[in-house]
């Protein structure tokens, strides 16, 4: 178990003994590929710096949080029984769906990206060498990981332009943190930038946006939690309580009173000074976070329409049948402060 693990589930155990809980709480496993963004590495420490944040972590539950790639990692990973809650995008959906046949429910919204007033996900390259998308032919292109949403827009994107892989470019997988480094050391010739390395990118004249992933298909239900009707039958109080604690730690994030504390825990977690952090995040210049926690079910049905069209999934689904909001409603109901 790694340390992140260890000290979530440890402060978790700690909580539960002091307040006099009577059974133990239950362990939900959660995956995550990168903070900030994702919000299952954050969740065991969030008493430390909100106290008031949480009522259930510790009583009803605690969180484990498991580091995977993203992408299809995180839906094998599903599938095999070794997370509970799985962080996946549009297009593991539809894998998960199609090719897989899990029970697959989409609880809850993490990020939706390229929405309009908020951040945007850009592709960066070496400014002197590729001009135009069409120079990326013959280039070595760099995504998190396969059957992301970041992967899904690059093929749609590129394809537009006429360039197929593996005929006309070389896909490599890149976790974010490494990305920036690749791209500098001119190891990838393209590739995609999130916060904050984004914001590091900027300030190096070398490096340009060449487009950003909204182009394939406007505004994006990015990044879901989803587990299974089955895991939903059995733990569905346990999920709601969790669902309840996220959506005061989305509202104590983006309240003013209390951002800077929000901040500080990320660049505690991150190892990362808290400038890097405090002049665009939990703000417009961040990824949209619903305050409720719902997904956008017609954007989101939208989006795997459009991959669809671009051959990026196998086939389109009809997105309410593996959609509950039921649990995040309920959430959110219980909310009066």
């Amino acid at each position: 178990m790694t340390s992140i693990k260890a000290a979530s589930l440890a402060a978790g155990l700690i909580l539960a003994a002091a307040c006099g809980a009577a059974a133990a709480p239950e362990v939900i496993r959660v995956d995550w590929a990168v903070t900030p963004g994702q919000f299952a590495p954050l969740i065991g420490s969030v008493p430390q710096y909100g106290p008031n944040v949480y009522r259930h972590y510790g009583k009803s539950y605690v969180v484990e949080p498991i580091r995977l790639q993203g992408g299809g990692a995180t839906l094998t990973a599903l599938a095999a029984g070794e997370t509970d809650v799985s962080t996946l995008s549009p297009q593991a959906v539809v894998l998960g769906v199609v090719n897989a046949k899990l029970d697959l429910k989409v609880i809850a919204q993490q990020i939706s990206t390229e929405v309009p007033g908020y951040l945007n996900n850009y592709f960066w390259v070496h400014a002197s060498e590729v001009k135009t998308i069409a120079d990326l032919k013959g280039k070595v292109v760099a995504v998190p990981a396969r059957n992301s949403n970041i992967d899904s827009s690059l093929h749609t994107i590129l394809a537009r332009a006429g360039l197929m892989e593996p005929r006309d470019y070389q896909l490599v997988e890149i976790r974010f943190p490494a990305a920036l480094a690749a791209l500098e050391s001119r190891k990838v010739d393209a590739a995609a930038l999130v916060p904050p390395w984004n914001v590091a990118a900027a300030k190096n004249p070398e490096l340009k946006k060449l487009f950003n992933i909204g182009e394939a298909a406007g505004a994006v239900e990015a990044v879901m939690w989803v587990t299974t009707e089955r895991f939903i039958a059995k733990h569905r109080a346990a999920l709601v309580d969790l669902l309840e604690d996220n959506i005061r730690m989305r509202r104590w994030m983006f309240d003013p009173k209390t951002r800077a504390d929000a901040i500080r825990q990320v660049a505690d977690f991150t190892k990362t000074p808290i400038e890097t952090y405090a002049g665009w995040m939990f703000t417009h210049d961040d990824y949209y976070y619903d305050p409720h926690a719902l997904i956008d079910v017609a954007r989101l049905q939208k989006n795997i329409a459009d991959m669809t069209k671009a051959g990026t999934v196998p086939a389109n689904i009809d997105v309410p049948r593996y959609v509950d909001l039921s649990l995040a409603k309920e959430a959110a109901a219980r909310i009066h402060d």
